[in-house]
């Protein structure tokens, strides 16, 4: 693995996330960031709802890609840039909550491929409840024009 300076890499992924869009849309923010694991939450939002007022799974999808995609960022070296190349959702329960976690982290770290898995829970009061899982798959891309970090 790379030695990796952490405080450089956290700037990294919040500068990074602050650009997205997609995750601003959603009202989305980073919570934790630890070597090889990141978190984002997200509150209830009934403009985030499916028909029958869950959240819904493209949602899900996005807020788990996303955390996945930077806890692969903690990982790389600050050239690379990183691609989703695959993922796969298990949505295991409505999405139910007055708030929501998104946790991805780092199941193989690689120079060219990195896997990484993620979990979303439902917050309420009570305790956190599985509402989704993923394993995505992440390329490492160094050197492309109009793609960096």
């Amino acid at each position: 693995m790379v030695d990796i300076d952490q405080d450089a890499v956290e700037a990294r992924i919040r500068g990074s996330f602050a650009r997205q869009g997609a995750m601003a849309t959603l009202g989305a923010t980073l919570s934790s960031i630890s070597p090889g694991v990141v978190e984002i939450e997200l509150g209830f939002d009934e403009k985030l709802t499916q028909q029958h007022g869950f959240l819904h799974a493209g949602v899900i999808s996005a807020a788990l890609d996303t955390a996945c995609s930077y806890a692969a960022y903690t990982v790389t070296d600050q050239e690379a840039s990183l691609l989703t190349i695959e993922f796969k959702v298990n949505l295991m329960s409505p999405g139910r909550g007055e708030r929501f976690l998104f946790r991805g982290e780092i199941t193989k770290p690689g120079s060219n491929i990195i896997v990484a898995d993620g979990r979303g829970y439902a917050l309420t009061d009570g305790p956190a409840k599985l509402i989704a899982s993923m394993t995505s798959t992440l390329m490492v891309i160094r050197g492309r024009e109009g793609i960096s970090g």
